[in-house]
């Protein structure tokens, strides 16, 4: 008789991450095979040849001695003081040192917020399509993920009404991700005023994703949402890895704002999370004050010449000059949010298109599915490629769309 298997945890049926899922398997399976796949999958800025600036690995060098022991669980003082000094210049006011979280990434800190706020059955809206990480974090803290719609024809904004019409007595917070990964969306001022708006009125959180913060194209502007009210208790999450280029080196942070002395219990329970992980690691630690007070390396790469500036539009005209695909100019991140017209392709669906493009053409992208976005039509591509190699991904993509079109009775020409 065969033994039982070992069973995962139940938390984590029917949760997923697509950005590194089964498609993602596939293209390494390719690789291993001796295949060579073009990556527009994750936002990766090292494999695509975009350094961290010289002057924060030479102060994480020079610290390293220092760095040897434990840091103090909320993060070193320096990190938080630049962190602190960089939310003042961004006009939130009232940010003290002990608002300040250090952790290994951002990732790591939303899920530390979600543990701290939710119990079972609190529902948290989150925009769709989102980074799929924070519909995870919900799930595996035991909230409920509601998700409200951006709509693609203000910009990918988020949809006003529609997050009113799902405010429930279990609603917790609002999820914001702006600039947005996957749709390139910067809010708009305005949108972000009624959202807080809806904040004051119910007693939410906002828990405010701002990693693309710096990376904005054709002079677009973040606003920071915790700038715009003294009265909404709001997350705001930052980090090294897109503004900085520095991926890998897991440094992130959590800034609380707003009515602060509300949230003493919430505080009570992020600094317990954050003493049971230790410390976030201590040599990026030293590379925080040095990012945010040095030399702004990002702006010369979305400047109208620059080279993000110059993949992104390069990969939005090649992709929208395709009959049957339309899309979205990104005002800010790293990627392109594209929509296919299923009726000229003979695709089921986003990751029926995805699948076959990678066993076809080697290119390998992420269904729109995978961002918790339920029309089956769109995917997103990530533009950090040297322009040759995204035109060649283009140009594959379009051969592979060219020979998957449906040809209908008006396309066939008598003889």
């Amino acid at each position: 008789m065969p033994e039982s298997p070992f069973i995962k945890s139940n938390r984590l049926n029917n949760l997923s991450y697509a950005i590194r899922g089964p498609i993602f398997d596939i293209a390494q399976q390719l690789e291993a095979m001796g295949q060579k796949i073009i990556n527009l999958n994750i936002g990766n800025p090292a494999p695509f040849g975009f350094d961290v600036p010289d002057e924060i690995i030479h102060d994480m060098l020079i610290n390293i001695r220092n760095a040897q022991g434990y840091s103090h669980h909320l993060g070193i003082f320096s990190a938080r003081k630049a962190v602190m000094h960089y939310t003042q210049q961004q006009g939130v006011k009232g940010v003290t040192i002990e608002d300040i979280f250090i952790g290994n990434g951002v990732s790591e800190l939303i899920l530390m917020s979600m543990q701290a706020v939710l119990n079972d059955g609190d529902e948290v809206l989150i925009p769709s399509p989102d980074y799929p990480l924070w519909t995870t974090a919900v799930s595996l803290s035991g909230g409920k993920p509601v998700h409200y719609i951006c709509d693609e024809t203000a910009d990918w904004n988020p949809d006003i009404d529609d997050i009113t019409s799902k405010i429930t007595a279990k609603t917790k917070g609002i999820v914001l991700i702006n600039p947005n990964n996957p749709t390139g969306a910067v809010y708009e001022k305005d949108v972000l005023k009624s959202i807080v708006k809806l904040a004051q009125e119910h007693k939410l959180i906002i828990f405010s994703d701002e990693i693309y913060d710096k990376i904005l194209y054709d002079s677009n502007i973040h606003h920071p949402v915790a700038a715009l009210s003294d009265d909404v208790l709001i997350f705001t999450y930052g980090g090294l890895s897109k503004n900085y280029r520095a991926a890998g080196f897991r440094g992130g942070w959590l800034v609380l704002s707003g009515p602060i002395h509300r949230a003493k219990s919430i505080n009570e329970g992020l600094n317990l999370l954050a003493s049971m992980r230790l410390c976030a690691n201590v040599p990026t630690q030293y590379a925080i004050q040095t990012a945010l007070g040095g030399y702004q390396s990002i702006q010369d790469l979305v400047a109208p010449e620059g080279r993000l500036t110059r993949q992104r539009d390069l990969i939005h005209y090649m992709m929208t000059d395709i009959p049957g695909i339309s899309c979205v100019k990104p005002k800010g991140a790293l990627y392109l949010f594209p929509k296919i017209d299923l009726k000229k392709f003979d695709f089921n669906s986003d990751e029926d298109f995805a699948y076959r493009l990678l066993e076809e053409k080697h290119v390998l992208i992420v269904p729109g599915t995978g961002f918790n976005h339920r029309d089956h039509a769109h995917f997103r591509i990530v533009f950090l490629p040297q322009l040759d190699e995204l035109e060649h991904a283009a140009r594959l993509m379009r051969n592979f769309l060219d020979s998957s079109r449906v040809i209908s009775a008006t396309n066939v020409i008598e003889v």
